[in-house]
């Protein structure tokens, strides 16, 4: 896919959500706060370089991990593989997660150096699926510009999961979707 035609995709993506958050029943902003969204969601500028192509290694033991959740509980997820990419000079190795073999969508969980910052600071998610985010060799399309916020950084409604240690990444990825700030949105639409 040409640069330009995957920004106008991503741009197309955003938009969707904003319309999503802004007059859909299901939106996890609150009533009140959805008229005063403005402009959307704030959101980093589409960047290539945040976009990779990569092999899913697939862990030969799938093992089990407890994660916990933003109201206290826990969840299992199964540990299915990882991806291991670069940007800049630093080698990153992120572990994929799924909640059952079964299914076929892949959740990769990540904080970086923008977490609580930039970026909302439990971190943010980027899901896979197959016939969306499969090249036509195989390969995973992981592109951090699609990163979001979980529900529960709109409202304390939600309950999510917490990222895992294991996916804390040292550097900062300015790519996908930034802190919910609804003062934020408020001031710029003044």
């Amino acid at each position: 896919m040409k640069v330009s035609e995957w920004k106008k995709q991503l741009e197309g993506e955003r938009q969707e959500k904003d319309r999503f958050f802004m007059l859909h029943s299901q939106s996890p902003l609150p009533i009140e706060d959805r008229r005063k969204l403005g402009e959307g969601l704030d959101y980093f500028p589409p960047d290539p370089i945040y976009r990779f192509e990569l092999e899913l290694d697939e862990h030969q033991d799938k093992n089990t991990l407890k994660i916990s959740y933003t109201r206290g509980e826990e969840k299992e997820f199964i540990k299915w593989g990882e991806f291991r990419f670069k940007i800049g000079s630093e080698n990153c190795t992120l572990q994929v997660y799924k909640n059952d073999p079964g299914e076929d969508r892949l959740f990769v969980p990540f904080r970086d150096a923008t977490s609580d910052k930039e970026t909302y600071g439990a971190g943010r998610y980027i899901d896979l699926e197959p016939d969306r985010h499969r090249t036509a060799d195989g390969k995973w399309v992981l592109d951090f510009n699609v990163a979001y916020n979980p529900w529960c950084a709109y409202s304390e409604a939600y309950t999510c999961p917490f990222v895992p240690p294991e996916n804390w990444l040292k550097i900062p990825i300015r790519a996908g979707e930034k802190k919910y700030s609804l003062k934020k949105n408020q001031e710029e639409g003044s």
